[in-house]
């Protein structure tokens, strides 16, 4: 994860999978190892696994549930999109997410990243028996193309372009936009991008890596997106679960 560094060109951007891109964005561009805990990584990617169906046209909310569409697009998840198609009576985002998300899947993702040179597989071992692996950036390129996107998508200024005006300015602020201004140029934003912000939104990433950006402004980008909703109802029923477990342990 790294929204400062300038990068001009725009290679495989378009290439990238909603669950790579998160991955990309959540993992350290220098040490390889997760800005978030392993927890929010796996529920996260599985929520990511589910926009990016979706966006293929794959999968669509069938009522208060995930179906498959008559559509069946080529996908790097197909796995998962059999589970889906197959299962014997439908389930809620939320149950998909708790089902999907898994450290294996998570390890796929970045192997397929490894093997494009997008980021390097580096292994380590500890008293010769156990080994991590951790994915270090390679090719900033990807990711500093997904950066510019969702700057623009949130209406700041790449960290790569000149100010206009280097003196205090004495201006007063302008208002911030009406709601439904705000509307209106969230659906200029293309539906990856605004996938990838609620998904960063849910992992608790966005105002870590865009400290800067209109809260509000966010907030209307990833309002209802049905995944990143699922992922942050498993992610607060993970919280609650751990911060009971405690008081279920005490004696009696």
């Amino acid at each position: 994860m790294d929204a400062e560094t300038p990068q001009a060109e725009e290679p495989k951007a378009a290439e990238l999978s909603l669950p790579q891109a998160f991955l990309l964005l959540a993992t350290n561009d220098t040490d390889g190892e997760p800005e978030v805990p392993a927890y929010i990584l796996r529920t996260t990617l599985a929520g990511a696994i589910l926009a990016e169906l979706e966006l293929t046209g794959a999968i669509g909310l069938q009522g208060k549930h995930v179906g498959a569409t008559g559509t069946a697009p080529q996908t790097d998840f197909q796995r998962q999109l059999e589970l889906i198609r197959h299962k014997s009576r439908p389930h809620t985002p939320k149950r998909w997410v708790s089902m999907l998300e898994g450290r294996a899947e998570v390890q796929r993702v970045y192997e397929g990243m490894a093997s494009r040179g997008i980021v390097d597989q580096v292994g380590e071992k500890h008293l010769g028996l156990f080994k991590t692996v951790r994915y270090p950036e390679k090719d900033h390129g990807p990711e500093a193309a997904v950066l510019k996107k969702i700057q623009a998508a949130l209406g700041l200024k790449p960290a790569d372009a000149a100010p206009t005006d280097t003196a205090p300015s004495t201006a007063t602020p302008s208002p911030a936009p009406p709601t439904g201004a705000v509307r209106a140029e969230t659906k200029a934003t293309d539906a990856r991008t605004t996938a990838l912000i609620a998904l960063l939104e849910a992992a608790g990433l966005l105002d870590k890596m865009f400290p800067e950006a209109d809260r509000r402004r966010a907030k209307e980008l990833a309002k209802d997106y049905w995944p990143a909703c699922a992922v942050a109802d498993e992610l607060r029923m993970i919280r609650l679960a751990e911060a009971e477990a405690p008081l279920s342990a005490a004696p009696r």
